[in-house]
């Protein structure tokens, strides 16, 4: 399994460091271009965002039409041309566009689609967390790297490179990554909106991925400008610009350390929500300290409790979505939660700008704990663990699916037919129904 899934993730580790390689400095550095507001450095840090909001289901939609690897090979394309574009502007009006263009290329759901492609059913929920633990260890990775380049060659270098790691991910495409099996999954209703709204744990995971990634950029408009505006304006740490990896450097460290037992225990454990809960307490934690210590250290305590609370949700989320949705909504709730999330990053940077011009970080700390106090209730009370499931594998010759059809009911999830092997797959509750029962069940 890991070996189908690895050069994908390797695509999504790459295009997602060149994204984030520029997040831990990008609010500062904008500051300086021409015509540049706090609000408008709020745009470009979640302007990317925006557009792979917007973007993510035609992608998804083109993906079925001309198949996955062209669709990936296009949006990497477009990543290129706006990572260039970024490279080269000497004001903020040409950068956001260089953003927006970068986010354009909005692949995240064609390569959820094609993981689910590669994975047998058993093994995609290990797979979905494998690609969030690689997008973790860029979110990293990139915190460390990200204020060394930017403080030695400028934040343009750092769309360079983020150009060559796109260039570099188009040759992994297509001589690494397989050719996924031809799969007919048997859909027996259409999948509603409200449906998806109405279930709790969908609904709380769509809820989870939405404020994590709005906090995240949030956090990355806040942390470099507090820490470097002068103490001559108002500013408390006065740090100088290349100082910023003192504080990035360690909460990347305990980030990497923190996200493989997280995935263990949400994974093997089954209690995610406890992972999830702990990760939400350390996001309080994290703003109610950046938003009112005047002390350095305690200040980098906080960005490492943000850190820490990150890369512990993410390699869970999407497996989570996937398991909690049934097998007419998987393609729906991702689509919808990854939306959501991205329309989240967007707005948590524009909300932290404009709050910078109106007013302080204490009040803007202040008012977010509010909203992480209420969403850490909700999350109390309404997410559950997921259910667990065993999958039977059968010759598609000696199924009948006439039997298969009529004999459905809670205790089956899903099945569907793999037509390259050949083979039926039934997916269904651990202990609810012994294997040996349900296959001469459904069996000529």
């Amino acid at each position: 399994m890991f070996k189908k899934v690895f050069p994908l993730s390797s695509i999504i580790f790459l295009r997602f460091l060149g994204l984030f390689l520029v997040l831990p400095v990008l609010s500062v550095y904008a500051l300086e271009l021409e015509y540049s507001t706090p609000l408008l450095v709020g745009v470009v840090v979640g302007g990317y965002a925006l557009t792979q909001a917007i973007f993510q289901i035609p992608f998804g939609t083109l993906s079925d039409k001309i198949g996955r690897k062209p669709t990936i090979l296009f949006g990497l394309i477009i990543f290129l041309i706006g990572s260039i574009i970024c490279a080269y502007s000497t004001d903020i009006y040409t950068l956001m566009f260089g953003r927006f263009l970068q986010g354009a290329g909005a692949i995240g759901s064609v390569a959820t689609a094609m993981i689910s492609d590669l994975v047998e059913e058993e093994s995609r929920g290990k797979a979905m967390a494998i690609m969030g633990g690689f997008i973790a260890m860029s979110f990293a990775l990139a915190m460390g790297l990200g204020p060394v380049i930017a403080s030695n060659f400028g934040i343009s270098s750092i769309f360079l490179i983020t150009s060559v790691l796109a260039v570099i991910s188009m040759v992994l495409l297509f001589t690494s990554v397989p050719t996924p099996p031809k799969i007919r999954h048997i859909y027996h209703n259409d999948s509603k909106l409200s449906d998806i709204l109405k279930d709790n744990n969908l609904l709380n995971m769509i809820i989870i991925n939405t404020l994590q990634k709005g906090l995240m950029t949030m956090a990355f408009v806040l942390i470099p400008i507090i820490l470097t505006k002068p103490l001559t304006e108002g500013g408390v740490f006065g740090w100088e610009k290349a100082e910023l990896w003192q504080v990035y450097l360690p909460a990347m460290i305990a980030g990497l350390v923190a996200m493989g037992p997280a995935a263990v225990f949400g994974e093997k454990k089954n209690i995610p929500k406890q992972i999830f809960l702990l990760s939400i307490v350390l996001f309080l934690a994290s703003f109610l300290i950046m938003g009112f210590t005047t002390s350095s250290s305690v200040f980098v305590v906080g960005v490492v409790f943000f850190f820490i609370g990150f890369n512990m949700m993410e390699p869970l989320v999407q497996s989570m979505i996937s398991k909690f949705a049934k097998v007419h909504q998987k393609g729906a709730a991702l689509g919808i939660s990854n939306s959501s999330a991205y329309f989240a990053t967007f707005l948590g940077g524009t909300f932290a700008g404009l709050y910078l011009d109106i007013s302080d970080r204490g009040t803007l700390a202040a008012s977010v704990s509010v909203i992480i106090v209420l969403w850490l209730i909700w999350t109390v009370l309404k997410l559950q663990n997921p259910t667990r499931h065993s999958h039977l594998y059968l010759d598609h010759d000696i199924v009948d699916l006439d039997k298969l059809t009529a004999l459905e009911n809670d205790n089956i999830a899903e099945w569907y037919i793999n037509e390259t092997q050949n083979l039926v797959v039934v997916k269904y509750v651990t202990g609810a129904i012994e294997e040996e029962d349900l296959q001469a069940k459904i069996t000529l």
